[in-house]
């Protein structure tokens, strides 16, 4: 009771609220775990970094041995099967990420490799013209595991060379090559005009907590508005 008003809480506003509160709060856990992981992430590339750089064999080789470390590979690019990585941004402007199969030394066995990112260009049906180094090459970088479950609108996301997301198993099934487990993403130079600037991977991570702080105060508010209307004059 308070002063002449008794709480009275009405059964569907009661639920209705009920429901608004858990949805805002498994939003707001769910931006508070998205940070975490990406502090996680950072923290395994970290102590990766840390180690002897490795080099990725011509057998198959285990994903788990390489993924977050510094990985070298000695090979020949297959520029044939070249895939543009669409919708990359990087300092506000619009591109892809240029991702090439190197045909590692000693077998036929292949690592892709994201050599880095090219501007789009003035026209979208236009696409960047992107030289591929000839010859032995020897690559440096940090293997990657790629996601393999996106989002996906449209079941289309593969157009030609222009690629909406890179799941390993579909790119093997359309190259017909054989590949190793992970990617790797270029850090040593390349006179190739690509631009390899790599965002950290706990980038983003205070806008999750951002996210997370306005979907529990939305859930607050919410019980907050809850209760004071619950609280009716008395007959």
């Amino acid at each position: 009771m308070l002063g002449d008003r008794r709480f009275r809480p009405a059964f569907l506003p009661g639920l209705a609220a009920l429901a608004g509160i858990a949805l805002t709060i498994s939003l707001g856990n769910w931006q508070t775990r998205r940070a975490e992981e990406k502090i996680a992430l950072a923290r395994d590339l970290d102590d990766a970094a840390s180690h002897a750089v490795l080099a990725l064999p011509s057998q198959p080789a285990d994903a788990h041995d390489y993924e977050f470390r510094r990985v070298s590979a000695r090979g020949e690019y297959a520029a044939k099967y070249t895939i543009l990585l669409d919708n990359k941004v990087l300092n506000g402007n619009a591109g892809y990420q240029v991702l090439t199969p190197l045909r590692i030394a000693g077998g036929d066995m292949y690592v892709l490799v994201n050599r880095g990112w090219v501007a789009t260009g003035l026209r979208r049906d236009i696409l960047p013209q992107v030289a591929t180094p000839s010859g032995m090459q020897a690559i440096e970088g940090i293997a990657l595991v790629p996601s393999s479950h996106f989002f996906e609108l449209d079941a289309k996301t593969v157009e030609g060379s222009v690629w909406q997301n890179l799941v390993l198993a579909r790119y093997a099934k359309w190259s017909g090559l054989r590949l190793q487990p992970v990617v790797l993403q270029q850090t040593s130079d390349a006179a190739d005009g690509l631009l390899r600037v790599w965002s950290r991977p706990d980038t983003g991570v205070n806008m999750h907590r951002g996210y997370a702080f306005q979907w529990y105060a939305i859930a607050t508010t919410i019980l907050i508005t809850y209760v004071a209307l619950s609280f009716k004059r008395s007959a």
